[in-house]
């Protein structure tokens, strides 16, 4: 069997606070395999962008803390890898990231094909493993031109040359987020981190855009880390989805077994919260636990109906009720419910 593209071996991760560390990630394993989608889901504050962010070596340095663990890409540690060699041969060519918020992520003073050139200068497939070498000579710079019309044509932005000569503000919305799914794919990475990238979008055009992030990552056997809170998101673009919950992943199954056979007590009720055709809406009684002091054992105790003694003593080990199906509980719940998507 193949070596995952990327595996997440016993990370903790905390953060410096005025009332003491929060442990924002406690152990956690996690892995994506070449080509694969996986959606990494859950509440605000579970812990998934940071989890992203420490794949990128992009955590603030002044108050984040990697305790213990490993994050291997391709067989190599990461976290052993220096900055210089990160920041040149890594994040922004074989690993890059789509943004929550496409706009902010443009600089309003420039042009959207100066910063896209900008980015090609240094990350394009054709420049020297640390970047340009010398001058960036017309020759590169007219194939790199071609890239990118060619990219921007492929997620479907009409009149690509009259947008590059655009300011980010004379664009929509949907159109940034387009031009970052194609900024994105440019360096032809194997890894793409896209960090809730339809939040900021109306829901008609949320569609179009995972359908558009699905397609290219298939048709490039580009692999994608989705971050979300949102389940019907993960239904519409995930292969595989990984939940967490207060920094602890608790369940990891393909798309289809996750949402007709869940067994976490907390999966169950994520899925249970969304809007039913009877219209009744079921919330999760409790509070998301503090990360400075969290719960010993199984985070999710203090909220779990099926709570056990053994259940706050010590955290629950892996075991895997069916193949491809990873849970962490004690007290699982076997039978199936009713889907509330439709087939994808």
């Amino acid at each position: 069997m193949a070596e995952p593209l990327l595996t997440v071996d016993g990370l903790e991760v905390a953060f410096a606070t005025d009332k003491g560390l929060a442990r924002v990630l406690d152990k956690v394993n996690f892995s994506i395999d070449a080509g694969e989608i996986v959606g990494l889901v859950g509440e605000s504050g579970c812990g998934k962008t940071t989890l992203a962010r420490s794949i990128l070596g992009i955590l603030p340095a002044n108050s984040a803390r990697i305790l213990n663990g490993s994050i291997r890409f391709e067989g190599r540690d990461l976290l052993t890898v220096n900055e210089a060699d990160l920041a040149s041969d890594f994040r922004g060519r074989v690993v890059t990231f789509v943004p929550q918020d496409p706009f902010s992520s443009f600089n309003p003073v420039f042009t959207i094909g100066s910063q896209i050139m900008e980015l090609m200068k240094w990350k394009s497939p054709d420049a020297g493993k640390r970047g340009v070498f010398g001058r960036y000579n017309q020759q590169r710079r007219e194939a790199d031109y071609q890239r990118i019309i060619q990219l921007m044509q492929m997620v479907q932005l009409p009149d690509a040359e009259g947008i590059l000569r655009k300011y980010p503000h004379e664009v929509s919305g949907g159109q940034r987020q387009r031009l970052m799914i194609a900024m994105a794919l440019l360096p032809e990475p194997r890894l793409i981190i896209a960090d809730e990238p339809t939040t900021a979008l109306d829901v008609t055009i949320q569609a179009q855009i995972l359908k558009l992030l699905r397609q290219l990552a298939r048709e490039r056997e580009v692999a994608v880390l989705f971050t979300t809170h949102d389940l019907g998101s993960a239904y519409e673009i995930c292969d595989r989805i990984t939940v967490m919950y207060a920094g602890q992943e608790v369940e990891s199954a393909a798309a289809e077994r996750f949402f007709a056979k869940p067994h976490h007590p907390y999966t169950r009720r994520l899925l249970q919260s969304l809007p039913s055709q009877s219209g009744n809406i079921q919330g999760i009684p409790g509070q998301i636990p503090g990360l400075v002091k969290p719960p010993t054992g199984c985070r999710f105790h203090p909220r779990c109906p099926l709570a056990e003694p053994a259940c706050s003593a010590d955290r629950p080990e892996v075991f895997w009720p069916a193949e491809g199906h990873m849970l962490r509980c004690f007290n699982p719940e076997t039978t199936a419910i009713a889907s509330k998507g439709n087939n994808r």
